[in-house]
C-alpha cells in the first residue's frame, strides 16, 4: 500500500490539529504548576537519599547491619531536625508577636532612636526627617497590610516544618527501597544496553551522592561556626541566622553570598547602627567564604562531581525561580547528573559518528 506524504490539502484539520496540541501542551502546563510543590518535595527526598547512600555504605564496612545503619542515620536526622525547629520556631514566633502587638510603639521608638542622628550624620546630603516622615505615613496606611503579611509568616512556619516533615517521610521510603527501585528501572531498559544503563546510574547516584554529603558537610559546618561567632558577639537570634547560614551553604556560591549578606543586613537592621556588630560579622563571613572556597570545599568535593561555577549559578537560579529554594537545592544535582550523561553518554556517541 503506497504511503501518502504529509501535505498541507486541509487547512482547518491542520488548524485544529494545531490548536488541540497547543491546548493539550497548555494542560500539562497548568498540572505541572499545581504539582510543583510536589515534585519538589519528591526531589528533594531523592537526592537527600542519595546522600544517605554512601554514609549507610561506610557503616555497612564498619560490619553494620544495613538495617541499623539506616535506622541510626534516621534518628540522627530527626533529631538534628527536631533541634532546629525548637531552637528557631519560639524565636520566630517572639518576634511575630512582637511586631503584631507593638506595630504602632515599634514606629515611635524607631523615629528616637538613635539611627535619625545615625543618617543624618552620615547622610548630610539626604532629608532624613522628610524620608522618615514618608515611611512612617505609608507604615501607618498599610498598618493592616503589613500585620496580616506578619500573621502569614506564622502559616509560613508551620507549612515549612510540615514540608520538611513530608521530605523526611519521602526521603526514609526511598533510602529503604533504592536498592529495589533500581532493579525495577534496570528491567525497564532494553537487555542490550542493561549493562551500560546500570553502570552509568550507578555513576551518577554515586558521585551525586558524595556530592550532597558534601554540601551537607559545608552546610554543617557553617552552621555550626557562625552560631558559635554570632554566640560570641552578641548578635541577635544566632540560632536562626545560624540556620540561614547552613542552608546557603547547601547552594554552592551563590547561597554562602545570599545567606551571609542576608545575616549582616538583619544584624545592621535589628541592632543599633552605631553598634559593631554587623561589620564584625561582614569582616567574618568575608573571610570565611574564601577559605570554605579555597580551603575547605575542594577537600570536601575532590571525589564528587566537578560542576563548573557557571553551571552552578544557572542552575540554582533557575531552579530558585521556578521552585523557590528547594528548586534551588536540587538544582545542583540534577545538573551534575546532566554533566555525567554528557561526558559519558553524548560525548562518546559523538565521537563514534
Amino acid at each position: 500500500m503506497e504511503k501518502r506524504a504529509w501535505t498541507v490539502e486541509n487547512p482547518f484539520k491542520l488548524g485544529f490539529l494545531a490548536a488541540l496540541g497547543a491546548l493539550v501542551a497548555i494542560m500539562l502546563a497548568g498540572i505541572l504548576g499545581s504539582l510543583s510543590t510536589v515534585l519538589t518535595y519528591i526531589g528533594a527526598a531523592l537526592f537527600l537519599a542519595l546522600g544517605f547512600e554512601p554514609m549507610i555504605a561506610w557503616l555497612e564496612q564498619k560490619k553494620w547491619p544495613r538495617p541499623l545503619a539506616m535506622l541510626v542515620m534516621f534518628l540522627v536526622t530527626l533529631s538534628l531536625i527536631v533541634l532546629v525547629v525548637w531552637a528557631i520556631v519560639p524565636s520566630i514566633t517572639e518576634q511575630v508577636n512582637e511586631i503584631s502587638v507593638r506595630y504602632g510603639a515599634i514606629i515611635g521608638d524607631l523615629l528616637n532612636s538613635n539611627i535619625v542622628d545615625w543618617l543624618s550624620a552620615n547622610f548630610p546630603a539626604l532629608d532624613v526627617q522628610a524620608a522618615l516622615a514618608q515611611a512612617t505615613s505609608w507604615l501607618q496606611e498599610n498598618a493592616a497590610s503589613i500585620t496580616g503579611g506578619v500573621l502569614q509568616v506564622g502559616v509560613g512556619i508551620i507549612n515549612g516544618v510540615f514540608g520538611v516533615l513530608i521530605v523526611f517521610i519521602l526521603m526514609i521510603y526511598f533510602v529503604t527501597s533504592m536498592n529495589s527501585i533500581k532493579r525495577v528501572f534496570y528491567k525497564l531498559t532494553p537487555a542490550s544496553n542493561r549493562e551500560f544503563t546500570e553502570q552509568i546510574t550507578e555513576e551518577i547516584t554515586g558521585s551525586v551522592g558524595k556530592y550532597v554529603v558534601g554540601q551537607i558537610a559545608l552546610g554543617l559546618l557553617n552552621g555550626v561556626l557562625s552560631f558559635i561567632f554570632l554566640s560570641l558577639i552578641g548578635a541577635t537570634m544566632p540560632m536562626v541566622f545560624a540556620v540561614i547560614a547552613a542552608l546557603g551553604s547547601l547552594i554552592p556560591m551563590v547561597g554562602t553570598i545570599s545567606a551571609s549578606a542576608i545575616i549582616v543586613l538583619a544584624q545592621l537592621l535589628l541592632g543599633e547602627p552605631s553598634s559593631p556588630i554587623w561589620w564584625i560579622a561582614a569582616i567574618y563571613y568575608l573571610v570565611y567564604m574564601q577559605v570554605e572556597a579555597y580551603l575547605i570545599s575542594p577537600r570536601i568535593m575532590s571525589s564528587a562531581v566537578q560542576v563548573p561555577g557557571s553551571v552552578v549559578v544557572i542552575a540554582a537560579l533557575t531552579g530558585g525561580t521556578l521552585l523557590g529554594l528547594l528548586g534551588a537545592l536540587i538544582a545542583i544535582p540534577v545538573a551534575a547528573s546532566l554533566i555525567i550523561i554528557v561526558r559519558k553518554v553524548f560525548i562518546p556517541h559523538q565521537n563514534e559518528r
